[in-house]
């Protein structure tokens, strides 16, 4: 069994796989199996109580061969070497999957954010980027937000970077507010997109939007992702955080959910509870919560005809063979949630050629981007005959063997 404690193993073992399904060049394979560089940084943070706390934060810079690293900085006490590594690796397929001309990274600091002040937060917002500031650029590495970090830390660490090289570069950084430079639809993003993607996969199993939905994981993407699919006129059945899971046969009103999580209440409070979300009787499956959410032990009470990823990494490879044999087909991760790095680019287009679109005008490009890629996407699993989540690993990796080698 996989250790789920090291997501960068399991990266790792999904790279040994598509190596054999496209007899990948052992030169590249090679290269591939480590980040091109990862950096570990010791911010000293002065508290609120006057006294120094040094927070340990990573940014993992995995391949470049397509364009300037990309990625998201997380605040979780769970921070770790292995994890920031595995979502670098991950975000440079997502990238490439997408067709985007960017390489992957991933950042992250070891805090539990809500146990910290707004001034806290904001001195170690800016720490980060003090420490890691010459890695850092349009050019070179561009953050974005990740799990507990929002766009006002982004701004924070857009002004700091800006005070220490002392210019405007605001595509230093994605997922900025609008009046930095931010792009419309960029909140809504990586939801948006996973509601593209998962129109062309229920087509592809014969799913119409009657289908019922169960979202493990009510945070932004979860919680956005029912928002829009619930006004599509899919059913959502089940929803989870971690206070615990609710189900309703007849349909959850996600209105109310949204409303009750934004001011910090329990979701349990608001329908029958279930022990776990994964058994109940729902058409479609949507795990947006943390990694390895779906593991060996849990994944035979899945009753979905489609899982889609809008987490990073929430199967674990053992889980995901089972579903395989079960003939559910799974959206991954690295197509699923790209809806927010495809903003994210689109915001550093803006951001260079100083000249903003409309939120319409924003999700148009996105529909199109992600609808092509899911299509090219199922054309490689037919081609190999294999699972999606192979299918789409094919399409990004020998995207990038392919810059690699034009490199060499």
């Amino acid at each position: 069994m996989a250790n789920i404690n090291d997501p960068f193993g399991n990266a790792l073992k999904q790279l040994a796989e598509i190596k054999a399904l496209l007899n990948l060049d052992e030169a590249v394979y090679e290269q591939l199996k480590e980040p091109k560089r990862l950096v570990r940084v010791a911010i000293p943070v002065k508290m609120d109580n006057g006294q120094t706390k040094v927070f340990i934060g990573y940014r993992s810079q995995f391949n470049d061969a397509r364009g300037p690293f990309k990625g998201g900085i997380r605040f979780h006490p769970d921070v770790n070497e292995s994890e920031v590594k595995a979502l670098s690796a991950w975000m440079t397929w997502k990238t490439a999957v997408v067709n985007l001309p960017l390489g992957g990274g991933k950042g992250g600091v070891i805090v539990n954010p809500k146990e910290l002040s707004a001034g806290e937060l904001e001195r170690l917002s800016r720490g980060y980027i003090r420490a890691l500031y010459q890695v850092l650029g349009d050019r070179i590495d561009i953050p974005a937000p990740d799990v507990y970090t929002n766009s006002q830390i982004m701004a924070w660490m857009l002004d700091e970077y800006e005070k220490i090289v002392g210019h405007h570069e605001p595509g230093m950084i994605t997922g900025k507010p609008l009046a930095l430079g931010g792009s419309a639809g960029r909140g809504e993003a990586t939801a948006r997109g996973g509601v593209y993607v998962l129109e062309e996969a229920a087509l592809k199993i014969g799913l119409d939007k009657n289908a019922t939905v169960a979202i493990m994981g009510f945070g932004n993407a979860g919680g956005t992702m029912a928002k829009l699919l619930s006004a599509d006129g899919y059913k959502i059945v089940a929803v989870s955080d971690s206070s615990g899971a609710i189900y309703d046969a007849n349909g959850l009103a996600v209105a109310d959910l949204l409303k009750q999580k934004s001011e910090g209440k329990k979701l349990i409070d608001l329908g029958q509870r279930v022990d776990n979300i994964l058994a109940v009787e729902a058409d479609i499956l949507i795990p947006a919560a943390l990694e390895n959410s779906i593991t060996i032990d849990n994944v035979n009470l899945i009753k979905a005809k489609l899982v889609l990823e809008l987490a990073n990494g929430p199967i674990t490879p053992e889980a995901d063979k089972i579903l395989a044999e079960k003939n559910i087909l799974v959206v991954p991760d690295i197509l699923a949630n790209a809806g927010g790095v495809a903003v994210s680019y689109f915001e550093q287009v803006q951001n260079a050629s100083n000249y903003y679109w409309s939120e319409a005008e924003v999700n148009d490009k996105l529909k199109k981007l992600m609808k092509e890629s899911f299509d090219l996407a199922w054309l490689e699993k037919e081609r190999y005959q294999t699972t999606m989540r192979m299918g789409v690993y094919a399409l990004a990796i020998e995207r990038v063997a392919v810059a690699m080698k034009n490199r060499s």
